[in-house]
């Protein structure tokens, strides 16, 4: 079975879903490359590129990196490839970003296709957060300072805040896709594979 050749998927859910070990594997398996904004921003600086130099004293002073420099460095990373076959985590973060980042990838005959959203309840996702916090510092590491009830709370209502919009957007272009987060890793990749199709 051949691949189409341009595929973009965008990853939405909140912190503790799961989604980024999902995008790992979806990318692994449907040969798409991941697209991390913070990744793209940290080789600009690391290779001193025009861009990289631009950006290093706004993350070095950990401000936001504006939007249209986020979607030059977009626009950078997929002027190379032959057949725009990606996914996108931790961006678009707004529905701006959301509405420049359907510009460029329609300008490169790549619109967006799916948009999978990870349903996962609050307590359980908080659950999650408060257990690998403390698997962590059973393993002997010190855990991830974030790993707390409190903060998982705060992460949970700023990702509901931020993401509304989103998910709002997407919904009404029609490419929103609900996946049952509960179960399973298999189980909750098999829904993701069939809200896909």
């Amino acid at each position: 079975m051949t691949q189409p050749k341009n595929k973009v998927v965008i990853f939405l859910g909140p912190p503790g879903a799961g989604k980024g070990t999902q995008a790992e594997r979806l990318a692994a398996e449907q040969h798409l490359v991941k697209i991390s904004t913070g990744d793209i921003l940290r080789d600009h600086v690391v290779r001193g590129t025009e861009l990289g130099q631009q950006i290093k004293p706004m993350l070095d002073a950990g401000k936001l990196v504006p939007d249209d420099i986020l979607i030059a460095l977009i626009r950078d990373r997929l002027a190379d490839m032959e057949g725009i076959r990606v996914i996108f985590d931790g961006f678009p973060r707004t529905r701006a970003q959301a509405e420049e980042l359907d510009v460029l990838l329609e300008e490169l005959g790549a619109p967006v296709d799916h948009v999978p959203l990870l349903e996962v309840p609050d307590e359980l996702l908080i659950e999650r957060i408060v257990a690998r916090g403390r698997q962590a510092a059973a393993d002997g590491g010190t855990g991830r300072s974030d790993d707390t009830e409190e903060v998982a709370r705060h992460r949970q209502d700023v990702f509901r805040e931020q993401t509304q919009p989103l998910i709002d957007y997407y919904s009404a272009r029609g490419h929103l896709e609900h996946v049952d987060g509960v179960g399973s890793m298999e189980e909750v990749y098999a829904r993701i594979l069939k809200s896909m199709k």
